[in-house]
């Protein structure tokens, strides 16, 4: 189905705002996929806060003109679909892990703090934990000495008492 020019600058203008919010672009070939693992995709996607979107790439091109992802636009060949994320991880991680279980989707290319990664630079920025498993992290070990803590007062609290007693 063909887009009139209105359509088509709509479609522009979203996913401009799209990439103007965004930390990390990945394009994906998904040449031959069915229609099931499309809705797979998009549903992962939709968890992981990614804008999935399959586009035109002169409209993609003109999405991303003038911004820290215009060195992308040589990328853009093919039935391609975008995945774009604000989280620097999340883009990469939910194409790149959905690649290893579905054969139809190719990794063809991304772009990280204006950096144009190929496929595998987006496999290593996909092998990076995301924000919230490095808070978690991080919340765990600030927690581990405070926890530490607790019990020797807890223990010392026990000695004082049968001592006392």
């Amino acid at each position: 189905m063909s887009l009139n020019i209105e359509d088509k600058k709509a479609v522009v203008e979203e996913v401009a705002a799209e990439v103007a919010k965004a930390e990390t672009i990945v394009v994906a070939e998904y040449r031959g996929i069915q229609v099931a693992s499309m809705t797979k995709l998009r549903a992962k996607a939709r968890e992981q806060g990614v804008y999935l979107r399959v586009l035109k790439n002169t409209l993609a091109r003109r999405a991303v003109a003038e911004t820290p992802f215009a060195g992308l636009a040589d990328q853009m060949v093919g039935p391609l679909v975008y995945g774009i994320s604000a989280d620097p991880v999340a883009a990469a991680k939910v194409l790149f892990d959905f690649s290893k279980t579905d054969d139809k989707i190719v990794i063809k290319a991304g772009s990280y703090d204006g950096k144009v990664l190929d496929a595998a630079g987006v496999g290593q920025l996909a092998s990076i934990p995301s924000r919230e498993e490095l808070l978690s992290k991080l919340a765990y070990v600030m927690q581990a000495p405070v926890a530490g803590m607790a019990r020797a007062f807890a223990a010392l609290a026990e000695k004082k008492q049968a001592e006392a007693a």
